[in-house]
C-alpha cells in the first residue's frame, strides 16, 4: 500500500480539521493539545502542525505556545466586518453576471444550489441547507471569474458558516433567504442588472442584521 506524501497528509489534516471547525464539532473556544489533535486525526504531529498554520492564516484557530490549539470565538464585530465585505463584493458580482445575460445552462450551478436549499428545508436538514447556501455563494464568484474576489470571500465564508450553523435553529427557517436566491437568479437570466444587484444587497444586509441580532440577544459573542 502506497504511503501518502507529506503534502497529501497536510492537505488531509487541513481539510478534516476545517470541516470539524465549520460544523462546530470543534466548537468556538475549544482548547486542545497537539498530541490530542494528532490522535483525533490518526496522524503524526508534523502534518498536523503545518495544517494548523494554514487554519491560523484562515482566521479559524490560534496556536498558543505550550498551551496547544484554540478554536477562535465568533465575535459580533468580526461578523459585522465579514458581512460588510461580502455586501460590497457579491452584489457587484451579481450585477456583472446579469450584464452578461447568462443562460440557464450557464447558471446551472446556482440553480442546482437553490434546488438543494429547497430540498434541505423539506427534509428539515439545516446543515445541508447551510452547505447548499455556501455552494451558491462560491459558485457565484466562480462564475464571475475574479480569482481574488473568490480567494478573499472563501476565507470569510468559512468564518461566517460557523455562526450560521450555530444560529440557524434560533430563527425562522430560511425560506425567505432561499426565495431571495431564486429571485436573484431570475434577474440574472433576464439581464436585469439593477434588480439583481439590489435584491442581493438587501439579502446580505438583512441576513447580516439577523445574525448580529441573534448574537446580541443570546450573548453568543464568546462562542
Amino acid at each position: 500500500m502506497m504511503q501518502k506524501s507529506r503534502s497529501s497528509l497536510v492537505n488531509d489534516a487541513y481539510r478534516r480539521l476545517k470541516q470539524e471547525i465549520r460544523s462546530n464539532r470543534l466548537p468556538p473556544g475549544f482548547h486542545g493539545t497537539e498530541p490530542e489533535m494528532a490522535e483525533r486525526l490518526g496522524m503524526s504531529r508534523t502534518p498536523l502542525r503545518e495544517a494548523l498554520v494554514l487554519l491560523e492564516a484562515d482566521g479559524l484557530v490560534e496556536m498558543k505556545p505550550r498551551r496547544g490549539i484554540y478554536i477562535l470565538p465568533i465575535l459580533p464585530q468580526d461578523m459585522k466586518e465579514i458581512y460588510e465585505v461580502l455586501t460590497a463584493i457579491e452584489p457587484e458580482a451579481v450585477a456583472v453576471l446579469a450584464a452578461r445575460k447568462l443562460s440557464e445552462t450557464e447558471l446551472k450551478p446556482l440553480i442546482d444550489a437553490t434546488a438543494r436549499m429547497e430540498q434541505a428545508l423539506d427534509d428539515d436538514d439545516l446543515e445541508a441547507w447551510a452547505n447548499a447556501d455556501d455552494e451558491f455563494h462560491k459558485e457565484l464568484l466562480i462564475l464571475h471569474g475574479n480569482k481574488r474576489f473568490l480567494s478573499i470571500a472563501s476565507l470569510l465564508f468559512d468564518q461566517a458558516h460557523r455562526a450560521r450553523v450555530i444560529t440557524l435553529r434560533m430563527r425562522e427557517k430560511p425560506y425567505r433567504s432561499t426565495a431571495e436566491h431564486k429571485t436573484v437568479v431570475e434577474h440574472i437570466i433576464k439581464g436585469e442588472i439593477e434588480e439583481a444587484r439590489n435584491v442581493y444587497r438587501e439579502h446580505r444586509e438583512r441576513a447580516g442584521a439577523e445574525l448580529l441580532a441573534i448574537l446580541a440577544k443570546y450573548k453568543l459573542q464568546q462562542l
